[in-house]
């Protein structure tokens, strides 16, 4: 029986912006010029948590970063290395011993700032060299600029932080998306004539600026909703400091605990604030519903 072959992507690539479709869409360009399948590897835990013992506040979690990887880029090989101590020690060229010999190998594609193995010591160029010993194929992805400015998770991470979701969306050229299981709430929605779903950022996942966006919310089916979406404490309902999201969907009826649904954000609305009482909180929830319908309508015509 034939080996299966692999083109293979390498990095870490939250967010999966536009730096990263250009490796991706030039894997699977490789991929089906050699016969060979599109694959993508990267680690579960961000490298610099380890290598610096500093957090990263991610644009997606692991699952979220393969679940855009398949439905943006239909790469349906996704493989996660678990990024720890032995891996960080691991010389760069132990680091591709491996996976040569795991994955078959016959063309690897990174980014032009690609570091791998102990101390980072592995660049793009020695990967490069690499390739050309043993008969591989490599791509080195350069820079990808967006209005003169190179498209980086760095730049996206406080354009998410600030709320300005449209910028951030054209870097990454995709929705930001929050993907998650429906959790029970305080049924307060029903009260107020506008029912939600409620959802959480996972832990290590960066929490965009605190307000109200118009989303689109995504189910199980593949239907979808336009939505107002809520990010904060609820000041008028709750004296908690744990942040919530709320998605209020326009047009739905129907129980979703339990399921699995995607929230695209695509316009910050307003700021989060407290109200007198329950009438002034739900007379604002119409103005938003209102306001999310008029978004959309002016973003399709």
């Amino acid at each position: 029986m034939t080996e299966i072959k692999r083109a293979v992507a390498l990095g870490f690539f939250d967010g999966l912006h536009l730096g990263h479709a250009a490796l991706l869409n030039r894997t699977k360009e490789r991929a089906a010029q050699e016969g060979a399948v599109p694959s993508v590897m990267t680690f579960d835990v961000h490298p610099d948590t380890l290598v610096f013992g500093k957090e990263i506040p991610l644009i997606n979690s692991a699952l979220g970063r393969e679940d855009i990887i398949r439905r943006e880029f239909e790469i349906d090989n996704v493989f996660f290395l678990h990024f720890n101590q032995h891996m960080m020690r691991m010389p760069w060229r132990d680091f591709l011993d491996t996976i040569l010999a795991e994955l078959n190998i016959c063309w690897i594609v990174v980014g032009h700032d690609f570091c791998f193995g102990y101390r980072g010591e592995g660049t793009a160029e020695k990967l490069r060299d690499y390739c050309e010993e043993h008969g591989l194929g490599c791509d080195v992805i350069p820079a990808v600029k967006l209005d003169g400015r190179v498209v980086s998770s760095t730049y996206i991470r406080q354009l998410i932080e600030a709320g300005e979701m449209e910028q951030a969306n054209r870097y990454l050229g995709h929705p930001h998306t929050l993907a998650d299981t429906v959790r029970s709430g305080y049924q307060l929605g029903i009260k107020l004539g506008a029912p939600t779903i409620n959802m959480r950022f996972p832990e290590g996942v960066l929490v965009p600026r605190h307000g109200v966006y118009a989303t689109r919310v995504y189910l199980e089916d593949g239907s979808s909703y336009v939505a107002v979406t809520n990010i904060g404490v609820r000041p008028t309902v709750s004296h908690e400091d744990r942040v919530s999201v709320e998605s209020h969907l326009l047009d739905y009826t129907g129980n979703l605990y339990g399921r699995q649904v995607r929230v695209d954000f695509y316009h910050y609305l307003r700021q989060e604030r407290r109200f007198e009482n329950y009438e002034a909180l739900s007379e604002q929830i119409r103005k938003d519903a209102e306001a999310a319908r008029a978004y959309f309508a002016q973003a399709a015509r």
